[in-house]
């Protein structure tokens, strides 16, 4: 990933807050046919250094991946910035359209697992974490456990030892603070208000 400076961010502690909260990933590796991407959320285990999650057994990626490098590719927020939205246009006119966007890049070498008692315990992992916020959260208790179980023989787990991360926040960190602004009422009137939040909270911090 292209990372110039001022869109980099290197803080350990920033890195991983920003990673913890882009859950939906799309995994990539290389193979004898060439590329393949699957699209999976996963569980995050960064003090142990790994991204967990399955996909399905049906899916040909376990047979097209050779067990070299892998790479997995979270995307943030991310919006248009129209030029129109800087102060600077009619200063000097010297603007031009961008995208703003947060990207996380994640390197690392995938197992691929088949035991039952891991397969459930990621299951149960990532149900517990998009179920939280729910009123009366799921479990995989709640439905027949011969059900459950047949689930389970469907998918095949993803077990990737990260190696590297690269991530960037690329929010006009290279403008001016009128600039800055300027898009951050702009993505508001267009109802981008994630977007605004995110570069506000930059700014402000």
């Amino acid at each position: 990933m292209y990372l110039p400076d001022a869109f980099t961010v290197t803080d350990a502690t920033q890195v991983a807050d920003l990673l913890r909260s882009l859950p939906f990933g799309i995994l990539v590796t290389h193979g004898p046919e060439g590329l393949f991407a699957s699209h999976l959320p996963f569980v995050h285990k960064l003090e142990a250094g790994r991204l967990q999650g399955h996909l399905a057994r049906a899916n040909p990626h376990r047979a097209l991946a050779d067990g070299d490098q892998a790479l997995v590719v979270f995307q943030g927020v991310s919006a248009y910035v129209s030029p129109n939205w800087y102060p600077a246009k009619a200063e000097h006119g010297r603007v031009v359209p961008t995208w703003n966007y947060e990207a996380v890049h994640v390197y690392g070498r995938v197992t691929w697992r088949d035991e039952p008692d891991w397969l459930r315990a990621n299951v149960d992992a990532l149900t517990a974490r998009f179920e939280a916020a729910q009123p009366s959260p799921w479990a995989t208790s709640d439905a027949p456990g011969a059900f459950i179980d047949q689930m389970l023989n469907g998918i095949v787990g993803v077990d990737l030892a990260i190696e590297r991360v690269e991530a960037k926040r690329k929010l006009s960190q290279n403008r001016s603070a009128a600039d800055r602004d300027g898009v951050i009422s702009g993505l508001r009137g267009k109802g981008e208000s994630q977007l605004a939040g995110v570069m506000e909270a930059l700014r402000d911090g």
